[in-house]
């Protein structure tokens, strides 16, 4: 048996028995710790919940790639909602990201007088969100600002006019 010493006086693990035998044939490793189970990702675990999958056995999803020239999915514009106007406040949708409150009260000026624009923004970007409330004057103005502004072209897009839902709206919807 070869000893190699190094100078604390220990044994080197190059003439150990136990890997000795194993290189000469004389069993089959085991390693001392247990080997743990592979842990699953979270998307498999969640997989295995909805598909009802077996704890053990997860399988891999199959690529379903298709490009899009041979299967294109079209998507069906929605309408927006169209709220009776029933108090001075409107709703103003498709907004262009670049518009601001005073471009608005310039725009609905043209048909009544405004009392309050407000471009409705994002709250840590400040960005807009493409959206707005105009608050005119009567009913009767913000009546014929949805006649006059619903679908006209404003800063290349296509307005959506309507009455502002309230919470009674909201809240039956």
């Amino acid at each position: 048996m070869r000893t190699d010493s190094n100078q604390s006086g220990r044994r080197s693990r190059r003439g150990s028995s136990s890997s000795r035998n194993y290189r000469q044939g004389g069993g089959s490793y085991t390693p001392k710790t247990p080997v743990k189970p592979v842990q699953k990702s979270f998307w498999q675990k969640i997989v295995a919940f909805f598909t009802g999958g077996d704890k053990k056995k997860v399988s891999k999803p199959q690529s379903t790639y298709t490009p899009r020239s041979v299967t294109v999915e079209t998507r069906t514009a929605r309408k927006p909602e169209a709220v009776e106007v029933t108090s001075p406040k409107l709703y103003v949708g498709n907004l262009s990201f670049d518009a601001t409150e005073s471009d608005l009260s310039e725009l609905f000026n043209g048909v009544g007088m405004v009392k309050l624009a407000e471009v409705v923004s994002h709250k840590a970007t400040q960005k807009s969100k493409g959206f707005a409330f105009i608050t005119m004057q009567t009913v009767e103005e913000a009546k014929r600002a949805v006649e006059t502004l619903h679908d006209k072209e404003f800063m290349g897009r296509k307005l959506v006019v309507s009455g502002a839902k309230t919470s009674d709206v909201r809240n039956a919807a």
